[in-house]
């Protein structure tokens, strides 16, 4: 539908609506930044009430011995059986919070129900067996969980199985000892459970623990942060949710099993971390959608919890209390828990495009971590203390973290956190065959309220927060291995080798079955210089690059495939909007005042912004259905350059997400940006006087 009526936060320009007239689902806050509720946080006794409604919800789905659980959706590439696992062990993990923080008070049968999947499972002779580690690797996952709700629930539980029950347990347990094809946080499923083991009388290996020991060192980057993995030539480049529910909850869970406090090497830690994971949520308590396992939603809850329990978080009680309770808020309020009261695989409501391969049904359950506050004593200060909203819910700031090579952008105005991603792509292979960016870690800039686009298409074909040259086709460029070249406090800058995916002229573009081969391109600079919710982006074609146009080769000794020829154009994709039932409008304006402009805005007056202002001429919008966990349909403004750019020459846009209504017509005035070749440098001047410096 075609209108030209004005809508609330767009100026007076021609526009095309997009309607939505799906089932709505109200996905962003109002405006004005701390919404009412964040100063009223759960007690203690709303957390009980939703771990029970989670817990009896899975009730009608477990086989008749209770030892699989196996839930409607879709299967991993694990199978169905190794799934069915997956479900006893995740929701054991939080029966046991929930019965160990009662002191083993159990009203609704909890652990009578997980004795008789325990002795099912653990019965070689059952129907109901569970996949040993022999026979899925992924049991080793599923072994660690259930060994922590063990330990959790020792006395009503372990203490009073019968005794061949306790052995079987171990022996399904022990197929870990030994075990060593470890590069990532799985080390911690190993430690858990060999823990438990020794705390039990059974076989484990001081060996295993040195060896894991050794790994995660050599993965600890600083500042609290743990690259989950290693790249080819051993770039520690891998950050997401991993380094909280695994990195630093794992070792307080551990050291309780050993019936110890975590050493200070992880306690320090952890509290390095902790100051700075509370600015990676927004002031409605959504948090940053990056990184794999994102269906695990608020398990991202677990560091906060654990530096509780291990005395090792430099928060206030109250300001642990108002971050927990509203993400678990938000994910409540916005349909994480469906109508049968499962967790279903998505970010809010079901979508299974946020899937990886190793997600069942069951994976959900992993957000079980967010319940471990319940271990802590009702009358703990967290859970009687006022609520105290972190200072950046309250105040703009931007925030430098320089391990995962982020600048954190936050407005208390609309309650909206950024990141402007330099230094995070989970690179862990050499580009051997062709493969796509991995929208998860690849993106310029990822938020509280916006998503990836994340159908085949767009995946293969990135346009949304992405920066890319366009081949002689037009197609656009994927970002590669990020080289960090400078981060400071509002400036950033990495340098990649672009690279295009070859269809081989069989099947859709979207369809990784049909890529033939790739072309790389030459090295390309990106700068992010930001200030409020905005993000000036400059990008040039490095000039002392041997691949920079000319006839077609190897791109570099170390990679199989030709470099292209070129010539290229520059294109920059600005935050994708989403709506269900609200109204998605683009407009554009002609070139006026030094450079095009597009915007997409939404009713509750949420806008994406590009504006060009250097090099850039061609505007335009991708639009969506589907590809987007926060709406039915999602909208993109783009820019680029109309013809080819040369080695060296910058462009600029202006590339903002608000949730604050603009004034007036609502375009910023924007910066200039100054080259300076004696020096090297790039200096930005902000229309309020305020300049950034690029160095060279």
């Amino acid at each position: 539908m075609v209108a030209t009526q004005p809508v609330a936060g767009c100026g007076n320009h021609q526009r095309r609506f997009l309607s939505i007239s799906r089932r709505r689902r109200a996905v962003c806050p109002d405006n004005g930044g701390v919404s009412e509720d964040a100063n009223d946080s759960w007690p203690r006794s709303r957390w009980v009430e939703v771990a029970d409604q989670l817990l009896l919800a899975v009730r009608p789905h477990a086989s008749s011995g209770r030892a699989l659980i196996n839930l409607p959706g879709p299967t991993s590439v694990s199978g169905r059986w190794s799934d069915g696992l997956e479900g006893f062990a995740r929701t054991f993990l939080l029966a046991a919070f929930r019965v160990g923080g009662a002191h083993g008070q159990d009203l609704h049968g909890l652990l009578e129900q997980y004795a008789h999947g325990l002795a099912c499972g653990t019965n070689p002779d059952s129907v109901e067996r569970w996949p040993r580690m022999t026979e899925r690797r992924q049991a080793r996952v599923e072994a660690a969980s259930i060994a922590i709700a063990l330990s959790e629930t020792r006395l009503w539980l372990w203490d009073k199985l019968d005794e061949r029950v306790r052995e079987r347990t171990v022996q399904w347990l022990a197929d870990i000892v030994g075990t060593t094809d470890y590069g990532n946080n799985w080390i911690w499923f190993q430690n858990v459970v060999e823990s438990f083991l020794a705390s039990v009388g059974g076989p484990w290996s001081q060996r295993d623990l040195d060896r894991n020991a050794e790994l995660q060192e050599r993965l600890y980057v600083g500042d609290g942060w743990y690259s989950d993995g290693a790249g080819p030539g051993g770039e520690l480049q891998n950050f997401d949710y991993y380094t909280g529910w695994a990195w630093h909850l794992y070792p307080v869970l551990e050291a309780r099993i050993r019936g110890a406090a975590p050493d200070d090497v992880h306690r320090n830690r952890l509290r390095a971390f902790l100051e700075q994971a509370p600015s990676l949520v927004g002031a409605d308590g959504a948090p940053v959608l990056q990184g794999r396992s994102l269906t695990y939603r608020f398990a991202m809850l677990a560091p906060f919890w654990a530096g509780a329990l291990a005395d090792a978080t430099p928060l206030e009680p109250g300001e642990t209390r108002a971050i927990t309770s509203a993400v678990m808020r938000h994910f409540l309020d916005h349909g994480a828990v469906d109508n049968n009261g499962l967790l279903p695989v998505g970010w809010y409501r079901e979508f299974p495009r946020i899937r990886q391969l190793y997600t069942g049904a069951a994976s959900p359950y992993w957000a079980s971590k967010a319940f471990a506050g319940l271990l802590l004593s009702p009358d703990d200060p967290i859970w009687t203390d006022d609520p105290v909203p972190p200072q950046h819910w309250e105040r703009d700031s931007i925030t430098l973290l320089s391990a995962p090579g982020w600048l954190v952008q936050s407005t208390a105005g609309d309650g909206v956190v950024r990141v402007v991603n330099h230094g995070t792509d989970r690179q862990a292979h050499l580009k051997l065959m062709p493969s796509a960016d991995d929208p998860f870690y690849h993106r310029q800039s990822y938020s509280t309220h916006s998503s990836p686009q994340l159908l085949p298409e767009t995946i293969a074909g990135p346009v949304d927060s992405h920066t890319a040259l366009l081949d002689a086709a037009g197609l656009p460029s994927h970002r590669g291995r990020i080289e960090r070249v400078h981060l400071s406090a509002t400036v950033a800058v990495s340098r990649s080798r672009p690279y295009w995916l070859d269809h081989g002229g069989i099947g859709p573009a979207g369809d990784s079955a049909s890529w033939s081969g790739l072309r790389h391109g030459p090295m390309l600079t990106i700068a992010s210089v930001v200030r409020g919710s905005r993000e000036l982006r400059l990008v040039w074609i490095d000039t002392d690059d041997q691949g920079s146009g000319g006839a077609a080769g190897l791109a570099s000794e170390e990679s199989p495939w030709l470099s292209d020829p070129g010539p290229w154009r520059v294109h920059i994709g600005g935050w994708p909007l989403a709506a269900e039932h609200e109204e998605l409008v683009v407009e554009t304006t002609a070139w006026e005042d030094g450079g095009p402009r597009i915007r997409v805005c939404r009713s509750d007056g949420f806008t994406s912004l590009v504006q060009g202002v250097q090099g850039l001429s061609d505007t335009g919008a991708l639009r969506l259905e589907g590809a987007d966990p926060l709406g039915a349909a999602s909208v993109t403004p783009w820019i680029r350059s109309r013809g080819p750019v040369a080695a060296g020459q910058v462009t600029a846009a202006l590339v903002s997400l608000s949730g604050m209504p603009p004034e007036g017509e609502g375009w910023p005035a924007l910066p200039e940006v100054e080259t300076q070749p004696e020096e090297g440098q790039l200096i930005v001047r902000w229309p309020d006087g305020h300049e950034d410096t690029i160095p060279g």
